[in-house]
């Protein structure tokens, strides 16, 4: 390839973006303008499979009750899943909190410097940990987020299946190859913003508009006409679906019984409505007079990352002395605003829900 064309000439593609991303970018989202490992660190976690609009909310309220990363390690777990209650991936609310005890505890409440060190704490892999090393110690280390891999496969034209880990270790290569190679206290984090920007403004998964990317003059996808061809991955994630009935107890104080999920599988950690695999037997976790007046409401279709739940509430009303056939306990609508609950159980526990009983 002659080398006027050839996009992996050394530092051209570090100084396309880091011009474009100073000019064009995006200067907006609110944990930008800062090297704070801790707000670097909490977008980076919250932006794993979630969009930015919806993060920017949750992360302001978690600065706000959490401004540093002594605040989140010394609260409780619950504390915790009350402020990510609806965000999902509610695993990444489990390690965010674990990480921050282990930086206070192993490393004095700073974050290790390095993406090496990072990588060793708990939730954060190699490309979380290579944009904080990036933004914060203007480390020379590339990240591969599901962006930025659709930003490079085209302009390298690389047609490696990178659901095979021999192709993806390639990529990582071929990603460092065209890191910025000097001044890097002010290109390294311009540069990690500027193709995470590309991929999520200019370079989209569909139609993406090639016409104004910086990168287009040496682009292969751009150049063979099938952007969109890239990246290749060919392992195709296996949906599943479960029908859950959850049972909606409540005693004549307006208290529900709650119970907590099992610290793995879907919702883990989380207090939530008890969970039973068929209507018998549910009922058959209620006092025996009860059990004629359980009333079948609504049922609706809870869309996980894999998995589909069909959700079945089941609503009865006890009397005092009565309780559930189920581990748990009482709690009142204050309690409710600081347990972490599954988003559709609070929802569905919300006056404002409108489910209704079912025919």
């Amino acid at each position: 390839m002659p080398e006027a064309l050839n996009p992996c000439a050394p530092g051209w593609a570090a100084q396309q973006v880091v011009h474009w991303q100073a000019g064009h970018g995006r200067h907006d989202l609110p944990w930008q303008g800062t090297r704070d490992p801790y707000r670097v660190w909490l977008s980076e976690i919250m932006l794993q499979q979630t969009q930015v609009a919806a993060v920017k909310q949750y992360f302001a309220r978690f600065v706000e009750r959490f401004p540093d990363v002594q605040a989140l390690a010394s609260a409780s777990q619950d504390e915790v899943f009350a402020l990510w209650a609806g965000l999902g991936y509610y695993s990444r609310a489990r390690n965010l909190h674990a990480c921050a005890q282990q930086v206070v505890a192993l490393h004095g409440g700073r974050f290790p410097a390095s993406a090496a060190l990072l990588q060793t704490l708990p939730g954060i892999g190699r490309s979380t940990a290579s944009a904080i090393a990036a933004f914060c110690f203007a480390e020379r280390v590339a990240i591969l987020d599901g962006n930025v891999k659709r930003v490079l496969t085209r302009l390298l034209g690389f047609a490696g299946d990178l659901a095979e880990p021999r192709n993806e270790r390639a990529l990582w290569a071929q990603a460092t190859e065209l890191l910025p190679q000097d001044h890097l206290a002010d290109r390294m984090p311009r540069y990690t913003q500027g193709v995470m920007d590309l991929g999520a403004t200019v370079c989209t998964a569909r139609n993406p508009s090639c016409l104004i990317c910086p990168l287009r003059e040496r682009c292969v996808a751009r150049s063979a006409g099938q952007p969109e061809r890239y990246p290749v991955k060919t392992r195709k994630l296996k949906r599943s679906s479960a029908s859950w009935w959850l049972l909606w107890a409540e005693d004549a104080q307006g208290r529900i019984w709650l119970t907590r999920r099992p610290q793995t599988g879907v919702w883990a950690g989380l207090h939530c409505l008890p969970v039973f695999e068929s209507s018998e037997t549910l009922l058959q976790a209620l006092p025996a007079p009860q059990r004629s007046s359980a009333t079948l409401l609504t049922a609706f279709t809870h869309v996980l990352t894999h998995k589909d739940l069909l959700l079945h509430p089941v609503h009865v009303l006890l009397g005092a002395g009565q309780a559930v056939d189920a581990e748990g306990f009482w709690a009142g609508a204050a309690d409710l605003d600081r347990l972490g609950l599954p988003a559709p159980v609070r929802k569905l526990l919300s006056p404002t829900s409108g489910l209704a009983t079912a025919p």
